[in-house]
């Protein structure tokens, strides 16, 4: 592993210890067998001890994980005959957002996701999957032409926000958000969001008005992040792990609060120690909730979908 988070340091300290006893083991004639056996047992249960009882802090630096997988990399696993398209038709493309038609299980589909880098020129080229107003708008062309061909959209969100530079807002990047949250409200085909890292302001709404929406166990979901809140709040971005004790960002905060529709397991460690095995949890929820979408009528799934966000939070009407 390149990336060793804090948290999990003890964790591969020992993983590291126990490969190097079985190396010496099979390189000499020493029989350390009964030492690996104990040391195996103690990573079981310390591996129960951070990755299970992980504090809403130590998800967010999981969600932003440098090797954490992205939309091309579950692409890649989860779909067939992917074809990619670009342009928003108005002013250029954004890398920052990959959108094109695939088949899922032989269905076709439109996936659309947020898309950062791997390395330092990537992520130059994908700005950090911080996407302009035209990967917004070549996101709604896609979703339109679904629309038109009754394809289901399936979107990942993974991004710290819509880009804020001055350019973007000159090209309408306001805008281009709240025409995506309101186009997406009346689409007549299956939507299905999935938060794969972080969710990050209306720059991951921009994606996120769906029939089902998904977290991964490790990601998170929020108006600002950690370290904006605290700085906003307390005057100070070092109180950061406070914030997102009391934001409520993690899925699980979020299912609790009606938010999102469920969690979606992770393999312990994070996603990125096994992609494919990440994928086939993302496979189940995306077949389920295909079916049981794609045998609504066109009305009542407008109905459910008005509803459900209608049903977010607690408030009283007030009869004036």
């Amino acid at each position: 592993m390149k990336h060793v988070l804090e948290f999990e340091k003890p964790v591969i300290e020992l993983r590291e210890k126990i490969s190097d006893l079985k190396r010496l083991t099979e390189n000499s004639e020493m029989d350390l067998s009964d030492e690996i056996v104990t040391l195996e047992k103690r990573l079981e249960r310390l591996e129960t001890d951070v990755y299970d009882r992980m504090a809403p802090w130590d998800r967010v630096q999981m969600a932003r994980h440098p090797e954490r997988p992205t939309t091309l990399d579950y692409i890649e696993y989860l779909f067939t005959d992917f074809l990619e398209l670009h342009g928003d038709r108005n002013f250029g493309d954004d890398a920052a957002i990959v959108s094109g038609i695939a088949k899922f299980k032989g269905q076709p589909v439109t996936v659309i996701g947020h898309q950062r880098g791997k390395d330092t020129k990537e992520n130059i080229r994908r700005n950090f999957g911080m996407p302009h107003p035209e990967g917004y708008r070549k996101a709604l062309r896609l979703m339109k032409q679904a629309d038109k061909f009754k394809r289901p959209i399936i979107t990942f969100i993974d991004t710290k926000g819509a880009y804020p530079g001055k350019a973007a807002e000159e090209r309408g990047q306001s805008e281009a958000i709240a025409r995506n949250l309101m186009e997406m409200a009346g689409l007549t085909v299956p939507v299905i969001c999935i938060v794969i890292g972080e969710g990050g302001s209306g720059g991951a709404l921009g994606l996120g008005i769906g029939d089902r929406i998904f977290m991964l166990e490790n990601s998170t979901y929020s108006v600002i992040s950690p370290e904006g809140a605290s700085s906003i709040l307390w005057k100070d971005a070092g109180l950061a792990q406070e914030a997102a004790e009391s934001m409520k960002i993690t899925s699980y905060d979020l299912k609790k609060l009606n938010v999102i529709d469920g969690v979606i397991p992770e393999v312990r460690g994070g996603a990125h120690r096994d992609i494919q095995a990440q994928a086939q949890e993302i496979e189940k929820i995306i077949s389920d909730s295909l079916e049981t979408l794609s045998v609504l009528e066109v009305e009542d799934l407008l109905e459910k979908r008005f509803l459900k966000y209608k049903n977010i939070g607690d408030y009283t009407y007030l009869d004036l």
